[in-house]
């Protein structure tokens, strides 16, 4: 497994803020002169686009279902070789993959197989000690 630094931003269900979070850190980290390199869990392709503008480099897909687990590291390498850190959003909620698959191609499933710790996006506007 590549030794670059990775974060995977997940959240408990979509429409939470992954994108707009793992967009900005990745445009943050980017305009403090670090190498990005962005990814995205699942075969999205809107997301990636939102990544490239903000990193400059491709935005790349890791899909557990369409291309195997056994792929998830090598393309994550691919990816990003020469860079400072990755950043990888999630899908959907951060347990949910392909129906009736259990963990298949989920968040939790590639965040697994990357060893990447996972930072969750949650909503706490409306809760108090429940989300500490």
């Amino acid at each position: 497994m590549v030794s670059t630094p990775r974060l995977v931003i997940a959240a408990p269900a979509s429409n939470s803020g992954k994108t707009t979070v793992a967009t900005g850190l990745m445009a943050a980290f980017a305009a403090r002169g670090l190498a990005v390199s962005p990814h995205k869990v699942g075969p999205d392709y809107i997301d990636p686009g939102y990544h490239s503008l903000a990193t400059g480099r491709p935005g790349r897909n890791l899909d557990a279902y369409m291309c195997g687990t056994d792929l998830i590291a090598p393309l994550f390498a691919h990816g990003s070789a020469g860079c400072d850190l990755a950043v990888v959003e999630g899908v959907m909620g951060l347990y949910d993959g392909a129906s009736g698959q259990g963990e298949l191609a989920s968040t939790a499933q590639v965040a697994k197989l990357l060893r990447a710790p996972v930072v969750l996006v949650v909503d706490a506007s409306s809760q108090s000690r429940s989300v500490a």
